[in-house]
């Protein structure tokens, strides 16, 4: 077993990276070389400026090449609440950013010709339990009414002709929703960035940021750069000077396992459809069919960090989990394990936005695959003075309270959510 990415494991080489030091003056320094900052320096660079991306590990090394694989429309929370927590308008809004998202990601691929499996089957999400349903069908009432009326709902007598497992009382069908190859379309949007002019550096953390006179001197190991804009993209980063945005953020692990390959025959039986899939719980499990028929499992098996131990106490919880919902599948061999932080803002959306004079966006809370693509291009038009307005702007963004570095509450919150499992 590999503990390691398999999205990352199984994509190309990036060939577009600079060798030479980081130094001279730029129009935009990007900051983070996942989904956003990428699709930002794409855009920067084909509106014409001078963009230099600096990331500090490798480009989708984080968040952006360790997610479950799917891109998908619909908020995280469920619909008819947030109606009734935000108003129709909003939340009708929120609903339509992502919508939106997805279709930036899908131009993207056609633009730049990005070959990385991309599949259009829409995401179910499974009521765990047989009051979720009702949830989900009072949602789908909603979405239809505002949003979406091609969503559909799945009784429970018809839900195991799209999921072959015992756990299940129905779905919510949401058809605008895709999946696709992460480490191919996150190296293919690299080097798209390369390729319309944008310099890419790796292994390249900023270690300082300042105002000076006409903008800002970033520092890092290697060299300086002058810039007249910064965007951070950084998404929940222990790295550099980002303490505002820490506070703001909870670097929660979702960890994820991939089974040794299948047959066409137990892909047909288990996952006929090859939709995305999420489950109702709170703490719950997304899965997916790889490309070469590989189940990819994933969850918050544990509210803790990722990496070292933490990545295999979550593997063996994800284990037994697959084999729960999949009991054919109970000693099949696991090929790969990883975890990867998720930036979970306390109120589970995105935050856009200028800090310092900076612009920023994230805390995309698990569901930033379409919307880290779609904001990056959003942020870079608007630095471009094509754009004057963007989702999630210009939000009232408070620190979580009495979090000031490591995330101490977080064992707190994951029995919480699973109290709130037990009893609803």
């Amino acid at each position: 077993m590999q503990f390691d990415s398999y999205w990352l494991a199984t994509a190309p080489a990036f060939s577009g990276a600079r060798q030479t030091p980081p130094e001279g003056r730029y129009d935009v320094v990007v900051v983070g070389g996942g989904f956003t900052g990428l699709s930002a320096a794409r855009t920067l660079a084909r509106g014409g400026a001078r963009v230099a991306l600096i990331e500090a590990g490798r480009v989708i090394g984080e968040a952006s090449g360790r997610n479950g694989g799917q891109c998908n429309t619909g908020v995280a929370q469920d619909y008819a609440s947030l109606v009734e927590q935000l108003g129709r308008e909003r939340a009708r809004s929120h609903y339509r950013h992502y919508a939106e998202a997805v279709a930036s990601v899908r131009r993207v691929i056609a633009e730049e010709r990005i070959e990385c499996d991309y599949r259009h089957h829409g995401k179910l999400k499974l009521a765990a339990k047989s009051e979720h349903y009702a949830k989900l069908a009072r949602s789908a009432e909603a979405i239809a009414r505002d949003v979406d009326p091609e969503v559909e709902l799945i009784p429970r007598d018809a839900i195991r002709q799209e999921v072959d497992s015992p756990l299940f009382h129905g779905g919510l069908l949401q058809k605008n929703g895709g999946q696709m190859h992460m480490g191919r379309f996150g190296i293919g949007l690299a080097e798209a960035a390369v390729a319309h002019g944008a310099q890419v550096f790796e292994h390249t953390p900023m270690t300082g940021v300042a105002r000076q006179a006409g903008g800002y001197r970033v520092t890092t190991p290697g060299g300086t750069l002058q810039a007249d804009n910064v965007l951070l993209a950084t998404g929940a980063s222990r790295q550099g000077p980002l303490g505002w945005f820490r506070r703001r953020l909870a670097p929660v692990g979702s960890f994820i396992v991939v089974t040794a390959p299948l047959s066409e025959t137990q892909c047909r039986a288990l996952l006929p459809q090859r939709r995305a899939y999420v489950t109702s719980r709170i703490v719950g499990h997304y899965f997916r069919l790889t490309p070469d028929n590989r189940l990819l499992f994933g969850g918050r098996a544990r509210f803790a960090m990722s990496g070292g131990k933490s990545d295999t106490k979550s593997g063996e919880i994800l284990r037994r989990g697959l084999g729960h919902a999949f009991p054919s599948l109970a000693e099949i061999d696991i090929d790969y394990c990883w975890g990867g932080l998720v930036d979970m803002s306390r109120d589970r959306l995105p935050h856009a936005g200028r800090h310092d004079g900076m612009y920023y966006v994230m805390g995309y809370s698990g569901h930033g695959v379409q919307m880290s693509v779609h904001m990056g291009q959003c942020l870079a038009e608007a630095m471009l003075g094509q754009r004057h307005a963007y989702p999630w702007q210009a939000r009232h963004w408070p620190a979580i309270p009495g979090h000031f570095g490591k995330p101490w509450f977080l064992p707190l919150v994951g029995g919480w959510y699973r109290l709130q499992d037990r009893w609803h």
